[in-house]
């Protein structure tokens, strides 16, 4: 990675931006004074409730952060097929004592706006999900001093990052917690997805820009194995989830470790994207007829969501997770980040000493 842009940043350590509420201010002062790289996230957020976050981290730190994005969906989703799981989640609306959200919400997150609004209050980092921005986008951050990140999931999405003028490409496995940020959504290909090691050595074969590996790492070997891969940083979403200064409502944190939800899966059950979540009631029982329809099904389902938190029902929450989600550690953020540091420094250490011959034989 360019070195203007791993001197923000001490440790090859990003905390993921995860939307939801969950990347708080809090969060990402505490990543960022500990020597990673802190990020909020803006996507389901108003334009407004962005510069008010970035204004309240502001006010915490004084170090490097980010921000993510999300890009606008330019395909819409067969109504009849929303309409369909929309009678099917009537049931769980019933149940929770809410209504249906209307899935004709707007479908651009707010893009357009948000831009205008880091454009004109640049911040270091901005990383975008969901695509892939236009080459004007990113030469623009530039001109602002800001750093321009984009996720793939293929060695082609990498390349198609690279051909934006982006200064990295952020690698995310199939491991991930969360929405996969592909560029399209594929209905054929939506339930699959590349191991984060296999990932990262093929986009680092396909591209010469800097790669950031995202998905399932929990721990600093994990880290010292995708640097070993050829990445220049790791980002760490799930890892982070757990910590006191995490967003997240109290039952997805306690779920993580809760031997109750014994795996993850990638659903469309909440959000009409393929996302990794712990398996509960609602993606055992609308998982496999949820249709490819994002986000229209996003803004269905968010009430029940809301509802069922409110109720204290984590059988009905969107409780987003990766691989790795048993190795949660509740430290704080700010410990954690030191503490995997430690250990990818032990890992590094360990390596030397074999390639030395020091180490097993």
């Amino acid at each position: 990675m360019s070195s203007a842009l791993t001197d923000l940043f001490p440790y090859p350590i990003v905390q993921a931006p995860m939307a939801g509420g969950v990347s708080v201010p809090r969060l990402a002062a505490a990543v960022s004074e500990a020597g990673g790289l802190g990020f909020l996230a803006a996507g389901y957020k108003t334009a407004d409730g962005m510069y008010q976050e970035i204004k309240h981290l502001r006010g915490l730190t004084s170090r490097p952060f980010g921000v993510n994005i999300f890009l606008p969906q330019a395909e819409a989703a067969d109504p009849a097929a929303v309409d369909v799981y929309a009678h099917q989640l009537a049931g769980e609306a019933t149940w929770y004592e809410t209504e249906l959200g209307d899935p004709d919400c707007a479908r651009d997150d707010g893009y357009d706006t948000k831009l205008a609004v880091l454009l004109d209050n640049p911040v270091p980092v901005v990383s975008f999900h969901f695509g892939v921005p236009s080459r004007e986008v990113v030469d623009s951050l530039h001109r602002v001093g800001t750093f321009a990140l984009v996720g793939a999931t293929t060695a082609d999405e990498a390349r198609a990052v690279e051909r934006s003028g982006a200064d990295a490409v952020i690698a995310q496995g199939a491991e991930a917690g969360g929405h996969q940020g592909t560029h399209r959504d594929n209905p054929e290909t939506g339930g699959l997805g590349t191991g984060l090691l296999s990932l990262v050595a093929q986009v680092r074969e396909a591209v010469s820009i800097p790669v950031v590996a995202a998905g399932g790492i929990m721990r600093g070997t994990q880290i010292a194995a995708v640097l070993a891969a050829g990445a220049s940083a790791a980002q760490l979403g799930t890892a982070f989830l757990a910590t006191p200064e995490s967003g997240a409502h109290d039952l997805h944190k306690q779920a993580l470790t809760n031997p109750l939800f014994v795996r993850t899966e990638l659903t469309r059950a909440f959000s009409g994207r393929p996302a990794r979540a712990l398996v509960n009631r609602f993606v055992r029982e609308h998982g496999p007829y949820a249709p490819a329809a994002y986000p229209e099904v996003h803004h269905l389902t968010s009430p029940v969501r809301k509802a069922a938190a409110k109720a204290g029902d984590a059988q009905g929450m969107a409780l987003w997770a990766g691989q790795g989600h048993r190795m949660a550690r509740e430290l704080p953020a700010g410990q954690l980040v030191e503490v995997l540091a430690a250990e990818l420094a032990a890992a590094g250490t360990a390596l030397s000493n074999y390639a030395t011959g020091g180490g097993a034989r």
